[in-house]
């Protein structure tokens, strides 16, 4: 009995929703097209060389907004113009002598740097440390990627363009004597 009464109840829903709507939904026949009057229009007169927003009917000034601005009007700002500078300032710069400065490490170690082709290595410190590794070629500045050397007294392993470049030596060297600075 209760499915009829449903179904019986959705048949009357549907029949209301179907007489209630004149056609689909929303829908409209379009209005027919009509000509507007001539007396919706308002005919102006313009001036030959006059620019054209201008119209030569003057409005009625009762019917202007309180901040009209015509063309007698004039704008006056009050205080004093703002001072303007005649010349630039004269700026004196401090003498810079050439050179580099290298910011001081936490600790520095010494002994013996071999070459290393998978990045810098040092058996005593962490991964991400950052050192400075100097010889007598020079100095270059690096991140400990890996854990290093195994001998006694060496220090650190480089990688192999970054030791010929602290070492200063020939091709075929294999050590080098390095401080390297901890930060």
């Amino acid at each position: 009995m209760r499915r009829s009464a449903v179904v019986a109840a959705s048949a009357l829903i549907a029949a209301a929703a179907l007489i209630g709507l004149p056609g689909p939904a929303g829908s409209t026949a379009p209005s027919p097209a009509r000509e507007l009057p001539a007396a919706a229009f308002m005919q102006m007169q313009i001036q030959s060389g006059a620019p054209a927003s201008s119209p030569a009917v003057a409005l009625d000034a009762g019917l202007r907004a309180a901040g009209f601005l015509g063309s007698e009007t004039q704008l006056v700002e009050r205080g004093s113009a703002p001072s303007v500078p005649t010349s630039r300032p004269s700026v004196s710069l401090p003498s810079v002598s050439a050179g580099t400065d290298w910011k001081p490490g936490r600790y520095t170690l010494s002994g013996i740097a071999t070459f290393y082709d998978a990045g810098t290595t040092a058996m005593r410190l962490a991964y991400g440390t950052t050192v400075r590794i100097c010889g007598p070629g020079g100095c270059v500045l690096r991140t400990v990627t890996d854990f290093g050397p195994q001998g006694a007294g060496r220090i650190v392993d480089l990688y192999r363009p970054d030791f010929f470049a602290v070492c200063g030596c020939a091709p075929w060297a294999g050590t080098a004597r390095v401080t390297v600075t901890v930060y």
